[in-house]
């Protein structure tokens, strides 16, 4: 096969790292492991950035193979990715010249515990509570300080659902290359049993042909990821005209449109049509981004608990089975019902039911026709229909509440200040939420059991590619997760993600046509704690050989 190294746009793709492109889980990589270093000398550190670069999954594109993603014929899919990132620290152990690395931003520099009160890391949360790999890291100068991160994402054995060979033959390659670099050393402190690496899995499902198919679901049982946004340059374009819908930005005209490419790689136009802000030498972080890493544990049985017992509630006051309560609860606390169909398409428990009969009808009908380009379009008309939806449709929340947590993590319209007007000219699309999107890159980890304890090992490992943390990241953090003002509901935060006490609660707006009642849920427990992460830059593959190399130069 001809080997082709080809540029997308304005995208370098031969030197930008695979996993700000794709995620690799959307690719069929349901494994992964992240390994965390520490640099105790700078010449050795550089030797050992020297011998990994070599091995790091570029953006390149792939060849389809069994993965049926259109993206192109050209590099083989690897069965496991790797790709290098670090810290401030990191880049400060390599040697980086002081005029380099004071350029950074300040919450790069800073790290995630140091902005603790800030993302509302604190109480349960906090860094002192984190797992012990993360005990030092951002405090620079220890033995044991976070420097980098390598992450391996695998492919599976789809009869079995285990992780390629290749996993564990590139893993004990990682731990021989530290043993014989003497210079760095990976940081042990992974989870209750102190492992070498954080391990993280999706959640697998036996399909019709009897093989072992990866699913989207996370701990809390919803189909999860399902909106990451896309840039231009990340699909070829007859990929692009369906991906974006949904997942684009809203222009003026109302059309959806891929978001600029500046907002997830640094050295390209971003949404405010100029360039992030970069140090010298300008090669040092062109085509590089920021990454920031959160280890979220999930408290499965407090969540299975609450939603049981408001589902009682809810079925006496609106006078429906228990089944349908439950299911609604946990539609409205997300904005979309558990199999990942938005709320805005199916407001109701009937509804929901509705709208999956008229597709699974359909696609029944292709199948036994044997028509096998119909059930290609039926599954392209599909994810059209899940993603093409406005708020602007529902700014009372009745279909979908206003403060559910899919609606703060990306407002999509919500924000417009003319939304409201009958002038349709006048209205910003998604001016107001275009520059606040991040790239979620990540999945879940330990066992998949809702009624597991609380102080079992599960969660998700959340990474977030964006070229502004502060703006980006931090910014949905702290305004939209943690503060409700912007959506008119005062202190409450996020159902899911937000820090609850005695005093949180959430609204299920009421239907004026339905005669019912609004819906409180009062006293909500915690449901997601954070334990452990920092902030990490993202290198292109030219500042990964200038690193190796020791010449970044600012002058």
């Amino acid at each position: 096969m001809t080997v082709q190294r080809t540029q997308s746009r304005d995208l370098n793709l031969a030197d930008l790292q695979g996993n700000i492109v794709r995620a690799y889980g959307g690719y069929g990589y349901a494994r992964a492991r992240y390994f965390f270093l520490n640099i105790s000398d700078g010449d050795k550190g550089r030797a050992f950035v020297d011998v990994i670069r070599q091995k790091v999954t570029t953006a390149e594109r792939w060849d389809q193979g069994s993965n049926n993603h259109p993206d192109g014929d050209f590099l083989p899919r690897p069965p496991v990715t790797l790709n290098i990132t670090f810290t401030f620290w990191g880049l400060l152990a390599l040697g980086l010249p002081t005029r380099t690395l004071r350029e950074l931003p300040d919450e790069f520099i800073d790290g995630m515990a140091k902005r603790r009160d800030m993302l509302g890391d604190v109480n349960a949360s906090g860094p002192e509570h984190w797992d012990p790999v993360w005990r030092h890291a951002g405090l620079g100068g220890t033995a044991d300080d976070m420097h980098m991160m390598i992450s391996m994402n695998a492919s599976i054995d789809d009869t079995t659902g285990a992780a390629v060979p290749e996993l564990e033959e590139q893993t004990q390659w990682l731990r021989d290359l530290c043993a014989s670099n003497g210079g760095v050393k990976i940081l042990p402190g992974n989870g209750p049993d102190g492992a070498d690496y954080q391990d993280a899995a999706a959640k697998l499902v036996d399909g019709p042909d009897g093989k072992k198919q990866m699913t989207g679901k996370e701990h809390f049982g919803y189909t999860d990821g399902l909106g990451n946004p896309v840039f231009a340059g990340q699909y070829p374009p007859e990929i692009e005209k369906i991906k974006v819908i949904g997942r684009g930005k809203i222009t003026l005209d109302q059309k959806w449109a891929p978001i600029a490419p500046g907002e997830f790689i640094i050295g390209l136009a971003d949404e405010s049509q100029g360039l992030p802000p970069a140090s010298k030498p300008w090669e040092f972080t062109q085509n590089g981004t920021f990454m920031v890493y959160r280890k979220l544990h999930q408290n499965t049985k407090s969540f299975a608990d609450y939603v049981d017992k408001m589902a009682d509630q809810y079925a006496q006051v609106m006078g429906v089975d228990k089944t349908e309560a439950s299911f609604t609860i946990k539609a409205k606390l997300v904005g979309r019902w558990p199999d990942g169909v938005p709320l805005m398409k199916a407001p109701t428990y009937k509804d929901w039911e509705a709208f999956n009969a008229k597709w699974k009808s359909e696609q029944q009908e292709l199948e036994k026709k044997g028509d096998i380009a119909g059930l290609k379009a039926l599954k392209t008309a599909f994810e059209i229909e899940l993603m093409d939806w406005k708020f602007a449709d529902d700014l009372d929340g009745i279909k979908c509440p206003v403060s559910a947590h899919m609606r703060r993590a990306n407002t999509r319209d919500m924000l417009d200040p003319n939304i409201t007007s009958p002038n349709m000219s006048s209205h910003s699309g998604s001016s107001l939420n275009k520059r606040r999107r991040i790239l979620r890159r990540g999945l879940p980890y330990g066992t998949f059991d809702p009624d597991s304890p609380d102080d079992g090992d599960h969660g998700i490992i959340f990474i977030v590619v964006c070229t502004s943390i502060f703006r980006q990241f931090e910014f949905v953090q702290q305004q939209w997760i943690q503060y409700g003002l912007d959506f008119n509901v005062g202190n409450d935060t996020c159902p899911i993600l937000g820090n609850h006490d005695e005093r949180s609660k959430f609204v299920i707006a009421a239907d004026p046509a339905s005669g019912n009642p609004p819906f409180v849920c009062p006293a909500m427990p915690q449901f997601v704690t954070t334990k452990g992460g920092d902030y990490f830059f993202l290198p292109s593959m030219t500042a990964l050989q200038m690193i190796a190399m020791g010449s970044v130069d600012p002058t």
